[in-house]
């Protein structure tokens, strides 16, 4: 097919959108592939679709060879399924809610495990049918609260989800490993730089999980790994090696001291280290915060969280270690409603003394000693042991991950690096086969119960990817498997031969089953390669003052080389260069 720019549905911009802060933004947007409708909302225009239907073609052909088959669900979903499964109410804000004429309640579906279980056990009763994998490529909507990154991160998104039904664990597993290899091949034909991660399964629920990022320095995701191992995790993810229990005999007794003007860990350092006859460091504090929770049954409840003062709460991993409920950190009005919560001050007793639960960082074992609020005003204990003085009611992992610390396999230390989730793999197991009882005959005549996997990749999310790692700056750079052309041919010289000899290429280029974009535009040859550069097809052929000595150039958008091809043998010359 031969695309003409002077026809083609399309206006380049020349400067970057006023709301884009990202690489991807920018350049999808200057060149004409989407338009913002609204905050988190995206149209495809004629060259941004035909990237995301071979970004699509790409994902489909891996499922298929899995043996995956593709099916498609409604968007508009009804709320019993979700009720069912606790998930209309811990979707929290996220779930766009709405009602029918009648007053009955929908949402816009964010993802679909419960409607490919229903599917599954409306359709089949035997053993003898599984396994089975179904997929779809389809809209989602997730209520984002802050819409950003134009198609990174929006409210409206196009995604594939797969799920796999097993008789038995092992078959889960197959399904499982034949979904990451799919995954693997995928992103390898995209040509993604991409890292595996372990990762938290969240309101998905399940056991086993994965998630593929791609490597970006504008990624919302932390992940770690280990350099000499190979272990690689999301923050969200990672567990803390716990120490070893230290001995309590023999240690002193805790002792409370006047710490006038002492309310942040600086200063209570600060102020250790003038009166204590030791060095103290932010690691020997325990810095208690608060948190209010809301459970998905609408119930509240105060959490104290205890971590050595030298770290930070991370607050996505407080977020994934407290799902399915949500956290807020309290407000002065919180703090007025409960007296015995001195700011600055908090310690363990007060929070036993009063019913709230507490949680420590796995740091804090038995026998470790710390200084920390002795929930008076202006006051701390020092001295005050685990086990001993305090005994937590559990362990969270909410600290923040950092360079050097331990791997959780013990085989050196962590370092961090930020990437773009573009696929999360689960082993879900009952839950929602479960929930909706997924029974079929087994071989022995007795009901057997499904096991369930799910898997995503965020496709529409995939093109935004692909422009963050493949562009310089001159515009995009599309590799082959998802260009909107094969090749892109600009006439770039007035001469009516010249005019009539790209035509002859191009028609040559399109009998050979290749897509060109030719640009027959009556501009200037100085605007026709600046938007050749920006819309970033592979490879382009310039028909210009060459033409008259029998020659035309050829120029790789990606190494940025040229060269001299003869007129007559250009066409052969430049489908080689694609098929190669």
């Amino acid at each position: 097919m031969i695309t003409r720019l002077s026809t083609l549905f399309l206006r380049t911009l020349r400067d970057d959108p006023a709301d884009a802060e990202v690489p991807s933004h920018k350049l999808l947007v200057r060149a004409g592939y989407v338009r913002r409708v609204a905050p988190g909302v995206y149209s495809w225009l004629p060259l941004g679709l035909r990237v995301l239907r071979r970004v699509e073609d790409v994902v489909r052909e891996e499922m298929n060879a899995i043996g995956a088959q593709e099916i498609a669900l409604p968007a508009l979903l009804p709320r019993d399924p979700y009720e069912k499964t606790n998930r209309w109410s811990e979707y929290g804000d996220a779930l766009f809610r709405l009602q029918d004429r009648k007053g009955g309640d929908y949402l816009l579906g964010p993802t679909h495990e419960e409607l490919f279980a229903l599917t599954v056990k409306g359709e089949y009763s035997s053993y003898k049918d599984l396994p089975v994998t179904l997929y779809q490529i389809q809209t989602k909507y997730r209520d984002e609260e802050r819409p950003r990154a134009g198609i990174l991160r929006g409210r409206e998104f196009i995604m594939k989800d797969s799920y796999s039904f097993d008789l038995d664990e092992d078959g889960l597993k197959n399904s499982y490993s034949a979904h990451r290899e799919a995954y693997q091949r995928i992103f390898d034909r995209l040509g993604i730089s991409y890292v595996i991660v372990a990762a938290t399964s969240g309101a998905m629920g399940g056991s086993a999980s994965e998630e593929f990022l791609a490597d970006s320095p504008v990624g919302e995701d932390t992940y770690v790994r280990c350099l000499a191992s190979g272990y690689a995790a999301n923050v969200e993810a990672v567990v803390t090696p716990a120490p070893e229990p230290l001995p309590i005999e023999g240690q002193p007794e805790a002792v409370v001291y006047d710490t006038p003007d002492t309310p942040t860990i600086a200063t209570l350092v600060d102020w250790a280290n003038a009166t204590l006859d030791r060095t103290v460091t932010a690691a020997d504090t325990l810095k208690n915060v608060l948190v209010k929770l809301r459970h998905p049954d609408g119930e509240t409840e105060l959490l104290g969280i205890g971590v050595p003062g030298d770290r930070e709460v991370d607050t996505k991993r407080l977020g994934a270690a407290v799902e399915p409920a949500e956290f807020e950190l309290l407000t002065d009005a919180d703090f007025a409603a409960n007296p015995f919560l001195v700011k600055g001050y908090i310690g363990p007793r007060a929070l036993h003394e009063n019913k709230v639960r507490y949680l420590v960082d796995p740091r804090v074992v038995q026998g470790t000693s710390w200084i920390t609020g002795a929930d008076q005003h202006g006051k701390h204990v020092v001295g005050l042991v685990c086990g001993r003085d305090f005994t937590p009611d559990g362990t969270i992992e909410a600290a923040e991950i950092r360079d050097g610390d331990p791997s959780p396999d013990g085989a050196g230390p962590l370092v961090s690096a930020r990437g773009i989730e573009i696929g999360h793999i689960f082993q879900l197991g009952y839950k929602y086969t479960d929930a909706f009882e997924v029974d079929v005959l087994g071989e022995n005549g007795k009901p057997v119960r499904l096991i369930q996997g799910s898997y995503g990749i965020g496709v529409s999310r995939l093109v935004a990817v692909i422009a963050e790692q493949m562009h310089d700056d001159k515009g995009l750079r599309w590799p082959a498997a998802v260009a909107p052309a094969d090749v892109h041919v600009v006439i770039a010289n007035k001469d009516d031969a010249a005019r009539e000899g790209a035509e002859t290429l191009a028609a040559e280029l399109n009998s050979a089953g290749l897509e060109v974009i030719l640009d027959d535009r009556k501009a200037s040859p100085g605007v026709k390669f600046k938007d050749a550069e920006l819309l970033g097809v592979p490879l382009l052929v310039v028909v210009g003052r060459g033409w008259a000595n029998g020659t035309v150039e050829l120029r790789d958008r990606f190494s940025g080389e040229s060269e001299e091809l003869s007129a007559d043998g250009a066409a052969d010359a430049v489908v080689a260069r694609v098929r190669a």
